[in-house]
């Protein structure tokens, strides 16, 4: 992600004449002759070049006084997967897109990622073209316009869950940043496909997304009780138990988006909900960029060849996907699910009133803490590991926020009795989404990098590694797929 100076003009011009769908998100078009901005697969007539400014990201023509386009929508466009070299951005924007500025200042956010507040100031305003907050607001207004578009929430509900307190600030803001009261949208031909108390949402992509193998390697590994995963999408319960609510993946047949569908959702809990299933199904992947890292090494060439539409499947939430890799240690995938299932229905919580086979949340960091694991089949030895790792998650040592440098979340992992590397960098991989995550030690990578005769030591798949960075974990996914036959990570 670059700043709109930095911008390659004859790339973005090409892109934009092509209406080509794997630079969405990467830039904006700005027409000035119309006041909109737009996505680069805009289905409007072309303007003129020099009515065209471009911009890296839509908080950028936002704050260059634009309006977002009604008709291609900026909303649905993913984020921007690319390299920044400093590091404090990076840390910083996930953590803003995790929404962390909801709650907490500017200082704050500086203080997380170890800088003043003036340099992250100076150095969002360089890399980026905006500060912090302007991203954040920008952010929570594309959220808003998003509801209001597609679904029928009461205006005050879509200005709760876009983090506004108050209607009359939420008001001055959308008609400040879109041209329009929020009422306005509601007025246009009617988009929202929503039914009853549900709420049904576009997730868009850059292809290519290969979304099938995506659900084959989450089915392999559901939990019963929690979700349910066939050929044609994802279905989970989530908390909190005094709410529980039912969400539903599917494909968009023709369209580079997800359709995520919410039933019985508290609205304030959407924008954390489809910042999960992005995370969980990888959409704001820039695969473009990362087969031009990888393409080099002629396994992975072949792998991406294969497979151009394979991702690094995140996990709902990071205690579960940590406790899954716990679990999995020494035994085969199957072996892990049936624990996994034997956990829950010993320590989850039950919930009434909902679908058979989506009646349970996975337990609590507490719950598992001093619980009798060795009941569920749990040798004695893995059993204290997952509760060491249970005390430390409930007591704050080990958390799974955006924001974090992947080696300092490795080292508080092994820093816990009973996990070492490969279980860290697993859990990095699937549970933060750290896309150079690199589990050295994996069996399967060593084999795949060595010869029939001898498998690679952990030490030299590490150097051979280096020059995929910082996209080692699509390298992991690839080669695991391309082991004969398809073993994948054993949790």
């Amino acid at each position: 992600m670059t700043s709109s100076a930095a911008l390659d003009t004859a790339s973005c011009e090409r892109a934009r004449l092509a209406r080509d769908a794997r630079f969405d998100g990467l830039f904006f078009t700005a027409v000035r002759s119309t006041g909109i901005y737009c996505r680069p697969v805009c289905p409007a007539p072309a303007p003129k070049p020099s009515n065209v400014t471009y911009y890296a990201n839509a908080a950028a023509a936002a704050a260059a006084g634009y309006r977002p386009c009604l008709r291609c929508r900026p909303e649905l466009s993913p984020a921007a997967q690319q390299r920044i070299d400093e590091d404090a951005v990076r840390r910083a924007l996930d953590l803003i897109h995790d929404g962390f500025l909801q709650g907490a200042t500017v200082a704050a956010l500086s203080a997380r990622v170890g800088v003043s507040a003036r340099q992250l100031q100076r150095l969002f305003v360089a890399a980026l073209g905006v500060t912090p907050q302007q991203l954040h607001a920008n952010q929570r207004l594309l959220q808003a316009k998003q509801l209001l578009t597609e679904t029928r929430l009461p205006v005050t509900d879509v200005a709760l869950a876009a983090g506004f307190n108050s209607l009359r600030r939420f008001n001055d803001a959308f008609l400040g940043g879109c041209g329009m009261p929020p009422t306005a949208i509601r007025r246009l031909p009617s988009r929202a496909s929503s039914a009853g108390d549900a709420v049904q949402l576009r997730l868009g992509y850059r292809p290519p997304l290969d979304f099938g193998l995506m659900l084959q390697f989450l089915q392999r590994r559901m939990i019963p009780g929690i979700e349910r995963i066939d050929d044609d999408g994802y279905q989970r319960v989530i908390g909190p138990a005094q709410r529980p609510a039912l969400l539903q993946v599917s494909a968009s047949p023709g369209r580079n988006e997800l359709v995520l569908r919410l039933e019985r959702i508290d609205p304030r809990q959407i924008p954390a909900v489809v910042r999960r299933v992005r995370h969980m199904f990888d959409l704001d992947a820039d695969l473009h960029q990362v087969h031009a890292a990888l393409q080099a090494e002629p396994l992975l060439a072949r792998g991406i060849a294969q497979r151009p539409g394979l991702r690094v499947p995140g996990g709902w939430e990071g205690f579960e996907v940590a406790v899954r890799a716990v679990l999995g240690q020494q035994v085969s995938v199957a072996a892990a699910t049936t624990l996994a299932r034997r956990l829950v229905h010993a320590h989850g919580h039950p919930l009434d009133g909902m679908p058979d086979g989506l009646d349970r949340l996975f337990p609590e960091p507490a719950r598992l803490a001093d619980a009798p694991l060795e009941a569920i089949g749990l040798p004695r030895t893995r059993a204290s590991t997952l509760r060491s790792l249970a005390r430390a998650c409930a007591e704050g040592r080990l958390d799974f926020g955006a924001g974090q440098r992947l080696e300092d979340f490795v080292q508080r992992c092994i820093a816990l009795p009973g996990i070492g590397p490969w279980t860290a960098q697993y859990i990095a991989l699937r549970a933060l989404g750290q896309p150079d995550a690199f589990p050295a030690g994996d069996l399967v990578l060593q084999q795949m990098l060595g010869t029939p005769e001898k498998r690679l030591t952990e030490h030299q798949t590490e150097q051979r590694s280096q020059p995929w960075r910082p996209w080692r974990a699509y390298a992991v996914l690839h080669l695991w797929h391309l082991s004969p036959p398809f073993r994948g990570a054993p949790s």
